[in-house]
């Protein structure tokens, strides 16, 4: 006859076990359940999308459940490293692994690419051509630039030129848009969007980031896109660092936003009417954007944080005798060239925003960042200093110059 408390005890012992100790799929530290048909800990966002999946797994709480001993002894016998062994062994390296804190679709689809399908255990690699054949072509419902409307559009990847297409019309032979890899960033954003598997594709029109706001209602559909726009973003790094390691460039194929949302900005005198605008702050490339709304195509201007050492910044608050506004929370930025003042809604905002960009000061400057003199396109509120390029044309890693 099983022992609960033994049982519970064993399991609490060997989820403290490395591997163990973080959710088989995301990561996610203390996992406080379980798979007793695949052997593994995985925490409760993700215990969701097994339970879906009832055919391939079944879960229990190491806590809350009771456990047979045969149940126990099974797990006993497997464990995540174990799994993820066997489940992950020809996971492709441009392959987006999804963490803690990304969003629903990416995480449902990974574990059902794991477990469901098979797509990377090596015995059957018909799924992977969805993404790794270097050519895809779909059907995106796309926000139209001027408007909120989704119109359907038909987009093509080619990994022979490292483009990515979209046409007016599915049997139009003449893009709308060609727009190259060394400039692409692909990223979900579900939220601003307004749909569960919104994708955020960025990329530089006429030296100003210029974003297609894309989706698909079907989620493995929108995932393999995001994977084949990575593949064909891997290829064109490998093309153009030809000696460097995979994990140098893995890094490099897209990126997050460390933080972003609206705040009221004013101009350079202090004294010009608070607007809020929408902004997007990237550690990358070290570049605070701004948009009018959330949902803009065309950035209106941005603006390069350096370090501290070259004379940046922030602090709470704004300086005495400013123009004042309903928003209340405010957050200075010093830059050699002036002073820029926001303000935001809530203090936990104001509290994030100057984190995040203490982080970016804080990170080391590359020789690219200030070395190079070209322009670009700057409001006249929010500008550069004319010594410093905003686009990153190379980072070191390991001695190594790595161009994307």
């Amino acid at each position: 006859m099983a022992c609960p408390e033994r049982n519970k005890k064993i399991l609490l012992d060997m989820v403290k076990q490395p591997s163990n100790d973080h959710c088989a799929d995301c990561g996610a530290p203390e996992p406080d359940w379980a798979s007793y048909k695949l052997g593994v800990f995985v925490c409760v966002n993700c215990s969701g999308t097994h339970r879906d999946l009832p055919a391939i797994s079944r879960i229990k709480s190491i806590r809350l459940d009771f456990w047979d001993d045969s149940l126990v002894e099974f797990m006993k016998t497997r464990g995540n490293a174990a799994a993820n062994a066997f489940y992950e062994k020809c996971v492709p390296p441009f392959y987006y692994r999804p963490q803690e804190k990304d969003c629903v679709v990416l995480k449902d689809q990974w574990i059902r690419a794991k477990y469901e399908r098979r797509e990377f255990t090596g015995e059957n690699n018909s799924f992977q051509q969805g993404y790794s054949s270097g050519l895809y072509e779909g059907i995106l419902w796309k926000k139209g630039k001027d408007n909120k409307q989704f119109l359907k559009r038909r987009f093509l990847l080619s990994e022979t030129d490292f483009t990515l297409r979209y046409f007016t019309k599915e049997d139009s032979k003449k893009p709308k848009a060609v727009i190259s890899m060394k400039d692409l960033n692909a990223v979900f954003q579900p939220e601003k969007i307004g749909h569960a598997n919104g994708l955020q594709i960025s990329y530089l029109e006429e030296e100003r980031t210029r974003n297609l706001f894309v989706y698909h209602d079907n989620s493995q559909e929108i995932v393999s896109c995001f994977n084949a726009i990575r593949a064909t973003r891997f290829a064109y790094l490998q093309k153009v660092n030809p000696n460097a390691r995979d994990s140098d460039l893995v890094p490099l194929i897209t990126r997050s936003s460390i933080k972003e949302g609206y705040m009221e900005k004013t101009g350079p005198t202090q004294w010009e009417p608070f607007k809020k605008r929408w902004f997007i702050l990237n550690l990358m490339d070290r570049k605070l954007s701004y948009f009018k709304t959330s949902l803009d195509a065309l950035e209106l201007g941005a603006v390069f944080i350096g370090t501290e050492g070259h004379g940046y910044s922030v602090r709470e608050g704004q300086p005495k005798g400013s123009r004042s506004s309903r928003w209340r929370f405010g957050v200075t930025l010093e830059t050699p060239d002036r002073q820029f003042v926001f303000l935001c809604d809530q203090e936990q905002d104001q509290r994030e925003w100057i984190e995040a960009f203490k982080l970016v000061i804080s990170q080391p400057m590359l020789p690219q960042h200030y070395n190079s003199k070209k322009t670009i396109h700057c409001s006249p509120c929010l500008q550069y200093t004319s010594s410093m390029r905003l686009t990153i044309i190379v980072k070191v890693v390991n001695d190594r110059k790595l161009y994307f």
